[in-house]
């Protein structure tokens, strides 16, 4: 997923995006910077929640959904995981409110 990101970054140019820096501070209640976060609260949360979202995946793998059905579940699974700390946090908005651009890119990135 965030070899695909970075690919799609460079094509579009669009900017790294700090919200997951942002979550984690929240969650964990350490300080926000007004413009930038440090860049390993991003890559904690981000390979965080991938983990844990990961077991997840297994738990379904190991109960016999697999295939591009399962995968496709584990999509919806995996969009929803970032909403509820975004949205629980403050940090985000929800999905029905971004530009369509910005939603297809984000269930593009998931579904990988």
């Amino acid at each position: 997923m965030t070899a695909a990101e970075k690919v799609e970054q460079r094509v579009t140019g669009r900017p790294d995006s700090y919200v997951p820096a942002r979550v984690l501070a929240r969650l964990v209640g350490l300080s926000e910077s007004p413009q930038r976060q440090p860049r390993w609260q991003n890559l904690t949360m981000h390979y965080g929640q991938g983990a844990l979202v990961g077991v997840l995946r297994s738990v379904m793998a190991q109960a016999g959904l697999r295939g591009p059905l399962a995968s496709g579940m584990f999509t919806v699974l995996r969009l929803t995981s970032d909403q509820i700390l975004e949205n629980a946090t403050g940090v985000g908005a929800p999905p029905q409110t971004w530009p369509h651009r910005e939603l297809a890119i984000d269930v593009l990135h998931k579904s990988i």
